[in-house]
């Protein structure tokens, strides 16, 4: 049977410039994963209302006249 040991981190070493360059990359992800989650509620929404334009309903008047008329 193991013993587990316990494992105290007093300090951390890392160099400015390879901290600089993850919150960089984090950055960059968060904005990527803000751009395809946009993309893709963009694509549910217009999907929706073509799904009720065809079957006829009139989507400007279910959602009280907050859409511009065309």
């Amino acid at each position: 049977m193991e013993e587990s040991q316990d494992v105290i981190i007093t300090g951390i070493k890392i160099p400015f410039f390879s901290l600089v360059g993850l919150m960089i990359k984090w950055g960059l992800a968060a904005l990527l994963a803000l751009l395809v989650l946009g993309a893709i509620g963009g694509g549910i929404v217009i999907g929706i209302q073509f799904g009720l334009e065809t079957l006829g309903m009139d989507v400007n008047s279910l959602l009280g006249g907050l859409l511009p008329s065309p």
